[in-house]
């Protein structure tokens, strides 16, 4: 049984499962909950492609996957390079894409991982633990500005130059508790959001260098896609959701120098969790799901 639940579950498979299609990448695996569903729906005849940067999450995956070993080929990656993995393993063209931006549960509960500050331990944040920079390594030697500029461009925090020049004053810094103890003297508590929450979502942004990473995926994305692909990506923070609907909208409208458009939009509006799987799964609160197809009449 997968670890956790996977987000939007028959959301993300209505999605995908709605055009006929054998060939699948799920770009970020986690623990094969999604990959796992794909599977089930589209019989023997299936081929999926999963990618992670986390070779835990991977390891979880094969085990979720064992029984469909012959359809599964698995690969530790970023999907920044999903052109080229997807050319080596010839899944191209595919006739679905997933992008699931989350964090893990799994990833939030290791206090090893350093991605929460609900769970002890050392400022790490990589999802790829062979990666060279650290969380820690931001916080202790950026300068004060530096530091804020992040935490405002990938937080969105508004006190962001307070919170720097504490950790500065503070440091070195070299645990998840130290460094949410230092931002909550700073900061305070703001209604029921703990006030580390945003500094904590822009150091890991900063260190995976997500938002670029992003960009460079959908693109790829879109060259791997068959005719009448879909690619459906589930976000979690504005910052996300806003990237995918810009490239979205942008892809789906004819080019000024007469580019054709590559992309139909499924989702007028973001697909989220219903009530009940809000109640059941709190950390799909904030997931958003936006669909595209792949229009026949571009040509990469």
């Amino acid at each position: 049984m997968s670890p956790h639940e996977p987000v939007l579950f028959d959301e993300v498979m209505i999605a995908l499962m709605s055009v006929p299609g054998k060939t699948y990448v799920d770009a970020t695996l986690g623990a094969g909950g999604h990959a796992r569903g794909i599977l089930e729906r589209c019989g023997p005849g299936a081929r999926l492609l999963g990618l992670d940067l986390d070779p835990q999450a991977l390891a979880l995956a094969r085990q979720l996957l064992a029984n469909y070993q012959t359809q599964v080929v698995l690969v530790q990656g970023s999907f920044a390079r999903l052109g080229s993995i997807v050319r080596e393993h010839c899944f191209v063209p595919a006739d679905g894409i997933l992008m699931d931006l989350g964090l893990s549960s799994m990833q939030l509960s290791d206090g090893k991982r350093g991605f929460s500050f609900q769970q002890d331990g050392p400022l790490d944040m990589r999802f790829d633990p062979l990666s060279a920079q650290t969380a820690d390594d931001l916080v202790n030697n950026l300068g004060t500005e530096e530091l804020a500029g992040i935490l405002y461009r990938f937080g969105e925090e508004t006190m962001s130059r307070r919170i720097a020049r504490a950790i500065v004053d503070t440091r070195p810094l070299h645990t998840t508790a130290e460094l949410a103890a230092v931002v909550s003297r700073a900061v305070k508590y703001r209604g029921r959001i703990h006030p580390a929450t945003k500094t904590f979502q822009a150091l890991r942004i900063a260190v995976n260098d997500e938002l670029n990473v992003l960009q460079q995926g959908l693109e790829q994305a879109v060259g791997t896609l068959s005719s009448g692909g879909r690619l459906a990506v589930i976000t979690f923070h504005s910052l996300e959701d806003r990237i995918v609907k810009r490239f979205f909208l942008e892809r789906s409208r004819a080019g000024t120098d007469g580019r054709a458009p590559i992309l139909s939009v499924v989702t007028r509006h973001p697909i989220r969790a219903t009530r009940a799987e809000q109640e059941r799964n709190p950390r799909s609160r904030s997931a958003k799901l936006r669909v595209a197809t792949r229009l026949p009449a571009y040509t990469t």
